[in-house]
């Protein structure tokens, strides 16, 4: 599949696409819209599609250094080529950033570098650097975001092929991953007995993404069948919280009180059921997923955030009790509950707290386009460079302070 260079973008026309909440956000202040429409646009948008791209390998850096630069890795993997090239559909198509024949152009490079390469089915996991494959194992986190990646190229260039290389990819998931006790598994070959919610989270993602650019009812039923595996076991009924980790027949990897709960995900899960109700509001089950959706809301709100000085922190991990795990915290989290509360339109105090903690220690700069990933539980910085992965969190919950 070849991008054509005579199609018509589509990328001035604004959508609603995983926009769960239909009223327009207005619970933040000029200031905080100020700070992260602004970084996003003015800074993040326009580095990252700059020095963050190779463009005599036409894939984008995985890492660079705090000075900017690129570095050079012994292997770059699908799932970070595939939420940059999201990334970057989608900001053309909020009008907040153009760069959508470079995303183009890179989703043909990984068609060619990763699809089907080693003569087998699904996607391969992370090339060299002069393209040969490295990781030629089948991941379910990459497949799910290389779905994603394709329905944004679609959504974004109407180009039909994209269509048909998503729903070939879903064909072969199913052939590649099936698993016993419904979902799939993690990755094959299968390391471990260990199965695991997040690759299914972004699974669903994927596929709403697809179901709403696409109209095909195709993936919605794929939806349908990963919302009704976190109702029937991702979810534990007692707690309402959801798990990490599961044995491979969806039984919790530890008695009830000490499972590791991650608030990022709740937040992340708790958007994605409302988006579903939204592309599905005549579902019989809209009752229970609503349910589900305000029970993560809850208990990531009651356990998973810290208090640091005026500002607010997303906690990297806690259990299905509510005791805290992990007190180091990364910055996807934080993002994901900002996206939450903007759509929510609620919580201002927690909102503002998180803005200014954010933009205190994660990007204390905001003429610099870098991050820092991750802290300690004492507050240090314990990365050595700045992952683009972070990017796709990054945007998604930037996107919903410029006023889409």
């Amino acid at each position: 599949m070849s991008v054509d260079a005579g199609v018509q973008l589509s990328y001035g026309s604004r959508m609603q696409t995983g926009t769960p909440y239909a009223s327009l956000p207005t619970l933040m202040d000029a200031d905080q819209r100020s700070l992260w429409g602004g970084w996003l646009t003015r800074t993040v948008l326009p580095f990252w599609s700059d020095a963050g791209f190779d463009r005599t390998r036409r894939l984008y850096h995985e890492r660079l250094t705090f000075a900017g630069e690129p570095l050079v890795l012994e292997a770059s993997r699908l799932m970070v080529q595939a939420r940059q090239i999201s990334t970057f559909c989608r900001a053309a198509l909020d009008g907040l950033h153009e760069a959508s024949g470079q995303a183009l152009m890179c989703l043909e490079e990984v068609e060619r570098l990763y699809r089907h390469r080693d003569g087998q089915a699904g996607w391969i996991f992370s090339v060299a650097p002069d393209g040969t494959p490295v990781g030629t194992k089948r991941d379910l986190y990459a497949h799910a975001f290389i779905l994603f990646a394709y329905g944004w190229a679609y959504r974004l260039s109407g180009n039909p092929d994209f269509l048909v290389v998503a729903r070939q990819t879903v064909l072969e998931l199913h052939q590649i991953f099936r698993a016993k006790h419904g979902g799939f598994l993690d990755e094959v070959p299968l390391i471990g007995a260990v199965r695991h919610q997040n690759p299914h989270m972004h699974l669903l993602e994927a596929f709403l993404v697809l179901f709403e650019v696409s109209g095909d009812s195709f993936y919605l039923d794929e939806a349908r069948s990963l919302v009704r595996l976190a109702l029937r076991k991702l979810i534990q009924p007692g707690s309402g919280a959801l798990l990490e980790d599961f044995m491979t027949d969806w039984r919790p990897t530890a008695p009830a009180g000490g499972n590791r709960v991650e608030p990022g995900h709740l937040f992340e899960w708790s958007w994605l059921l409302r988006d579903y109700l939204r592309l599905e509001p005549g579902t019989p089950e809209a009752g229970a997923i609503g349910r589900a959706a305000e029970g993560l809301f809850a208990f990531g709100m009651a356990h998973g955030l810290a208090r640091v000085g005026e500002g607010a922190v997303v906690r990297d991990a806690v259990t299905d009790g509510g005791q805290t795990v992990e007190n180091a915290t990364r910055i996807w989290p934080q993002t994901e509950l900002c996206r939450l509360l903007v759509c929510r339109n609620e919580r201002p105090d927690i909102l503002r707290g998180l803005t200014e903690h954010f933009f205190g220690t994660f990007s204390s700069d905001q003429k610099s386009a870098l991050w820092v990933d991750r802290f300690d539980a004492f507050g240090n910085a314990t990365v050595s460079d700045v992952p683009a992965s972070s990017l796709y969190h990054i945007y998604g919950a930037a996107r919903e302070f410029c006023g889409r």
